[in-house]
């Protein structure tokens, strides 16, 4: 019997960019790798997974890559009925090989954090004394 035929075309990965304006944020997915932006990773066709960036003087933000059927997997997925019957399909489901990431590349522009304000001064909850008028002096009497 006849494997996959979008597991055999396109392979069980696929490389997925990751990219960040600023270029030098660290990027960590939910899976577990690291890379430093822009850096190319290489990914299970059917993971999908979340991309965490990070930056000092940046706010962190994040990602969501999910998995569709590519138009290429789709293609070779049908070619499965004709050549490889249903074990082609089931291969081909169960590695993942029709998917691709969305989005690929992965990209993120990040948010300066805000400088901080200086605090307004602080009463402690009372109010602030007022300054006292000078009380006026009696005349000695005579």
């Amino acid at each position: 019997m006849l494997a996959g035929c979008a597991t055999v075309t396109r392979g069980t990965t696929s490389q997925v960019q990751i990219v960040s304006e600023p270029s030098g944020a660290s990027a960590r997915t939910s899976l577990g790798q690291q890379c430093t932006t822009p850096c190319t990773l290489q990914m299970s066709r059917k993971d999908e997974f979340t991309v965490v960036y990070s930056m000092p003087g940046y706010e962190d933000a994040q990602v969501d890559v999910k998995t569709q059927v590519a138009g290429a997997g789709a293609a070779g997925f049908a070619g499965n009925v004709i050549l490889g019957g249903v074990i082609g399909m089931g291969v081909d489901a169960a590695t993942g090989a029709t998917y691709e990431h969305v989005p690929n590349p992965v990209t993120m522009t990040l948010r300066p954090i805000p400088a901080a304000r200086a605090p307004a001064p602080a009463h402690r909850g009372k109010p602030a004394p007022r300054a006292r008028k000078p009380s006026p002096v009696a005349a000695p009497s005579a």
